[in-house]
């Protein structure tokens, strides 16, 4: 079993996103000898890879190899921290923010479908009326999700 899945933290940073898959490459002297300093800590490893560069004057280029970024990642860092300041460093979620495939025009296809039976219809029967109205398919649970958060937000 490898230290990171055995470590409460590094199981939160791995929840959070924010785990480095590439721990490995961090080759900076403190990150190897300081308890404190954990090359699995993404926002930590970026930080402090910035820090170096702007406080103790080590160059983009070194500070990238020592931490196990490129150039062009270095960067990216510098831009987001500078326009979102820390929080910037924490990665996004991965993967769609919405639910692209249910439109407001399918959305409204699907509670019209539901007043037109007169009842309310399960998500599969709904998935498979959007199939073939849309021509896509759509998982059943995504359309439980949507209607759940239409009504939340509808009240």
């Amino acid at each position: 079993m490898s230290r990171e899945s055995q470590d409460p933290k590094h199981k939160a940073l791995k929840q959070s996103g924010a785990l480095n898959a590439a721990a490995e490459r961090v080759i900076d002297e403190h990150f190897l000898n300081q308890e404190f300093f954990d090359p699995y800590d993404l926002v930590q490893v970026k930080y402090e890879m910035l820090r170096r560069v702007r406080v103790d004057g080590v160059s983009a280029t070194q500070a990238a190899r020592d931490f196990g970024f490129s150039r062009t990642a270095f960067y990216q860092a510098l831009s987001v921290l500078q326009e979102q300041g820390l929080p910037g460093l924490v990665p996004n979620r991965p993967g769609p923010k919405t639910a692209h495939k249910l439109s407001e025009v399918v959305m409204e296809f699907i509670e019209l479908q539901q007043q037109e039976a007169g009842e309310v219809l399960r998500p599969a029967a709904l998935a498979e009326m959007v199939s073939k109205e849309f021509d896509f398919s759509i998982h059943p649970r995504s359309v439980e999700r949507a209607l759940a958060n239409r009504r939340k937000k509808n009240g």
